[in-house]
């Protein structure tokens, strides 16, 4: 349409300035015409000018016309129900909590890097590995901002904690454990040593679990993090590294052999940060694995499936009764076996409610020969309703019958 509009403008203009230049060698008579012609010109062009501005009026009013449509017909705003919204949030959170098995990822260890993509978001990166593998990452620099990284961080102390005050802890912490950005691992995967399980031990305190394994074994980071001790303690762990990562926990990995790994440096999941070993107070090679919150140790057992190397849950509810060292995973099974078996007595309920079965009392029935109708016992049709041969059997009334 602008278009056409400027084309009619312009050929106007030339036709008016064709009509305003008569040749001064014309005869009178031929200039009389050139100037009736150049009338009627500028009389088309003053038409034409009166089009165009037509049109323009017409163009303008139908933008305005679909602006208005538009603004009439776009979908209102969401009204947002409050208890909804927090109904669908718990569910979510319930849904993340339920027990699932997260398998390890691939080992990195030995890949080559082939390129560090960046995204829109630059605290996330897309990292191209030799095996035509590739995996969302934290961009290092971004991640070892993080306030989780500056609080309480000290590389030569092993329980850096002692100003915090656990009686101010929430009676349960949410923690995610992995998502798109943070990968597993399982440290070592192998059966925990029946004498090797988190809880009380000849009047100590187990404060992990033991993995036995051979020396020179690879042990890898659990999740992705940054190193705080990578150091010989002489108070029994040998050779100890410990890793903090983004979720707050704390992984404890002694009686290495060897360390692969030093302070403030930044591990990834399924990364080799140590060989398995003997060193400190052990009687035999084998990993002693620790997973701690601000310090305060909990059964990893909690977390990791380590005969078959999953991850028990992507989401972990840190209860606060679980920093007690009488409790383990072992009481926790029993009472997702206990919840189990209700769930499924209260199914079994529901079913056999459902398919339930009820005969109206009349006149001149017994049990006998109800239970004869519908193929039951007397004793059944006591059992099911709740009374005895003598009851009076009330005409109009319901009896159940299966």
């Amino acid at each position: 349409m602008k278009k056409y509009i400027f084309t009619l403008i312009a050929l106007s203009m030339i036709f008016t300035a064709t009509a305003r230049k008569p040749k001064n060698t014309r005869t009178t008579e031929a200039a009389a015409r050139e100037i009736a012609a150049a009338d009627s010109l500028r009389l088309v062009a003053s038409r034409q000018a009166a089009l165009i501005d037509s049109l323009q009026n017409l163009v303008a009013v139908a933008e305005q016309r679909d602006e208005t449509a538009e603004s009439e017909t776009a979908a209102p705003d969401p009204v947002v129900d409050p208890e909804q919204a927090a109904a669908d949030s718990v569910a979510a959170l319930r849904l993340r909590l339920r027990p699932t098995k997260i398998e390890s990822i691939f080992d990195t260890n030995g890949l080559t890097v082939l390129d560090t993509l960046a995204t829109e978001n630059d605290a996330v990166q897309v990292i191209l590995y030799s095996n035509n593998s590739w995996k969302y990452v934290l961009n290092r620099e971004v991640a070892k901002d993080s306030t989780i990284f500056e609080k309480y961080w000290d590389t030569t102390t092993l329980f850096p904690y002692k100003e915090v005050d656990m009686s101010e802890m929430p009676k349960s912490v949410v923690i995610d454990l992995v998502d798109s950005l943070t990968s597993y691992h399982c440290p070592y995967q192998g059966s925990v040593h029946p004498r090797g399980k988190y809880g009380p031990r000849r009047r100590r305190q187990h404060q992990g679990v033991d993995l036995p394994l051979k020396t020179g074994d690879p042990v890898y980071a659990t999740f992705c993090g940054r190193v705080r001790i990578s150091q010989y303690n002489r108070g029994g762990y040998g050779n100890l590294v410990i890793i903090r990562h983004d979720n707050g926990l704390e992984t404890y990995y002694g009686h290495l052999s060897e360390r692969l790994v030093e302070p403030n440096q930044w591990v990834e999941a399924g990364q080799i940060i140590g060989l398995g070993g003997s060193t400190g107070r052990s009687t035999g090679p084998h990993l002693h694995f620790e997973t701690r919150y601000y310090g305060q140790s909990f059964d990893p057992e909690r977390l990791i499936d380590f005969q078959s190397g999953n991850l028990r849950r992507e989401t972990f509810l840190l209860k606060k009764s679980y920093l007690d060292i009488h409790s383990s995973a072992s009481q926790d099974f029993e009472d997702e076996e206990a919840e189990a078996n209700d769930e499924k007595r209260a199914e079994e309920a529901r079913k056999a409610l459902a398919s339930a079965q009820y005969h109206r009392i009349r006149s001149g029935d017994t049990l006998g020969g109800i239970a004869v109708r519908y193929g039951t016992t007397v004793s059944r049709l006591c059992q099911l309703n709740g009374i005895s041969r003598t009851t009076t059997l009330r005409i109009g009334r319901s009896l159940r019958v299966r």
